[in-house]
């Protein structure tokens, strides 16, 4: 007598998400044996042997760096190097990809590669060193996407940001962004402000470590 499983068995048996056999399922690549009244679907032990020969192999581990502008290429090696000695200490397959660009920057062809590679059912795991590398906003819809294809996003350094740094940090990426898009006496505006709010960080940064040490 053949043995049925729901999606959410079959999914883990196989290695695959529900979502990625959902899929399979829209595009014809492999319908459930039968679907429930409800809506729920089933798949069979012969199903499975199928499955076993068509289900992705050889997941790697993919590092992703990246800094902001040229001016850091320093900072960038030094964070693949992180990296990289992070992952060779897990004796695990890995390559790095590497952007440089802002952290509110889409486009970047590297974070563009990743996800085409992680929709593709290629990638195990995404190591970063910190969360923030990733996306400065969007890393949770990342996340998500890369959950749907059972791949884990895996952060180095998870030391946590006061409310104020990550605040500024935030601000000063937006208004750089938007400042490279301005001329004239608006650029200048907004260079100043930038300015304005690293120095008031800093400061603060300062007033507190005199405070520690009193």
């Amino acid at each position: 007598m053949s043995k049925y499983y729901s999606i959410h068995e079959f999914s883990k048996i196989i290695g695959v998400s529900a979502q990625t056999l959902r899929n399979w399922d829209a595009n014809g690549k492999l319908h459930p044996h039968h679907t429930t009244v409800s809506g729920y679907r089933y798949y069979s032990d012969e199903q499975l042997n199928q499955v076993i020969n068509v289900k992705p192999k050889n997941r790697i581990t993919i590092g992703y760096c990246r800094v902001s502008s040229h001016k850091q290429k320093n900072d960038l090696e030094r964070q693949i190097d992180n990296v990289k000695t992070y992952l060779l200490a897990k004796g695990q397959p890995f390559e790095i990809i590497s952007d440089i660009g802002s952290g509110i920057n889409y486009k970047k062809k590297g974070l563009q590669e990743l996800i085409r590679r992680i929709s593709q059912n290629q990638v195990e795991k995404v190591v970063i060193l910190y969360k923030d590398r990733l996306l400065r906003f969007g890393f949770e819809l990342i996340e998500y996407i890369a959950s749907l294809y059972n791949c884990e996003i895996e952060i180095i350094d998870n030391t946590e940001k006061s409310e104020q740094q990550e605040l500024v940090e935030d601000l000063v990426q937006i208004i750089t962004v938007f400042s490279c898009k301005l001329q004239g006496k608006q650029a200048n505006k907004a260079k100043k402000l930038i300015r304005e709010l690293i120095q008031e960080e800093a400061d603060g940064k300062s007033h507190k470590s005199n405070v520690d040490t009193k």
